[in-house]
């Protein structure tokens, strides 16, 4: 009943509450935008245990600075300001990882329903090709800048507004446009080069297929 009542709230109405001491109407917040604070900052690190061990630091440096909130801008944004500049200060201190570990790709293709239905299960050669672009595409995204990255999380995955995103990270429009020009045409050079490789696998293996069958 509690939580039915917080989502009628709007988010003004909780952080006045918060503001005023009140623990369960900033946990109402946090439960609210926690996903998809939780998606953001999984995509910089690539780390299920950092982001857990990121966002508890988070929601404590928000629950500190609430008093700071005036409202210039939604609690969301606010919320995504402090998320996304201490999970840059981590990932820039942090050594670059190599990427999805094996376990963590099968955790999230058994999360997706479309690899999880009968006709997936019956063809392993769809989940092995998308566990490849998966890795593939996590490769070219640690490979962007740590600013690139994050404007491309926001944007493209989030699905921030460019606005938005301008006051998350104190950059003009021009810059995060800029930004993301580059990023998308770098992330689309490296998939289809990931294309063109498996094309000439493909042709590779027909090859051989053919010339083992004349030497029969």
């Amino acid at each position: 009943m509690q939580t039915e009542a917080a989502d009628e709230d709007t988010d003004a109405d909780l952080v006045l509450m918060a503001q005023s001491g009140d623990m369960r109407a900033f946990d109402a917040l946090i439960h609210r935008h926690g996903r998809k604070l939780y998606a953001m900052v999984y995509n910089m690190t690539s780390h299920h245990e950092d982001t857990k061990d990121l966002l508890q630091d988070i929601f404590a440096k928000a629950f500190q600075s609430l008093g700071k909130f005036h409202g210039k801008s939604t609690f969301y944004t606010w919320l995504c300001t402090i998320g996304m500049n201490m999970t840059l200060n981590f990932v820039k201190k942090r050594s670059r990882r190599s990427g999805l570990s094996l376990n963590e790709l099968d955790q999230m293709a058994s999360a997706d329903p479309a690899l999880t239905d009968s006709s997936a299960e019956a063809n392993p050669v769809d989940l092995l090709e998308w566990k490849n672009w998966q890795k593939r595409l996590n490769e070219a995204m640690k490979e962007l800048s740590h600013e690139h990255r994050a404007v491309v999380t926001m944007f493209d995955i989030l699905g921030i507004p460019h606005s938005d995103i301008c006051q998350i990270l104190k950059v003009s429009a021009g810059t995060v446009r800029s930004r993301l020009h580059y990023a998308h045409q770098y992330l689309e050079g490296r998939l289809q080069e990931l294309v063109q490789k498996n094309f000439e696998n493909t042709c590779s293996l027909g090859d051989d297929i053919h010339g083992s069958r004349r030497s029969l």
